[in-house]
């Protein structure tokens, strides 16, 4: 069995030589987003920080490979995945991260495979990844008062905000909303 240094450095090593330069420190700051956010809502800081690295190591693979991978999870693939293949990256990396690293951990598994949509019901190491994803200091919206405002939320507080942001921004866009999105967000306001 290996221990969690070990298993850090072969997927940050892994993340590292998969990843473009940018994804790459995207993760890093995901990452770290996610500890701190662990801490803040007493979870378990290492699981959040290795979810983080982990999230995007497949981002880059190709149609194939990704669909290969996440078909492996059993669940079906949806109108939007199918439609934008890159979509199941996520899905993908929990199901390398089982097969090619030996991760057994659920919380780790769960949170890489539902960080892009989320999911009602999720765990809440899912949560603090899904958030930290969209609010990690390198996205262009998150500012030092972005961060002040949510200072004082819950945990499913900070969840719903983030997750109504990132529907607004879709719609604004003329994009999709992934269901599994709009349930998350109907489990927690209902």
């Amino acid at each position: 069995m290996k221990t969690y240094e070990t298993l850090l450095a072969e997927v940050t090593e892994y993340a590292k030589s998969h990843e473009k330069k940018e994804r790459y420190e995207h993760s890093v700051r995901t990452a770290a987003t996610c500890a701190e956010l662990c801490r803040r809502f007493g979870e378990d800081e290492q699981k959040g920080f290795f979810a983080g690295i982990a999230h995007d190591i497949c981002k880059e693979c190709s149609d194939m490979e990704l669909v290969s991978l996440a078909v492996k999870d059993g669940l079906p693939v949806s109108q939007i995945e199918r439609t934008k293949v890159s979509l199941l990256h996520g899905r993908a990396a929990a199901t390398l991260l089982q097969e090619q690293f030996g991760v057994t951990d659920s919380e780790i598994i769960e949170a890489v495979q539902h960080h892009t949509f989320g999911k009602a019901g999720m765990c809440n190491l899912a949560k603090l990844l899904y958030v930290a994803d969209k609010i990690e200091p390198g996205r262009e919206h998150i500012t030092e008062k972005y961060l002040k405002k949510t200072e004082g939320m819950s945990l499913n507080e900070l969840v719903i905000s983030v997750l109504s942001e990132n529907i607004s921004y879709l719609q604004e866009n003329g994009k999709k909303i992934a269901p599994a999105t709009q349930e998350l967000l109907d489990s927690l306001v209902g």
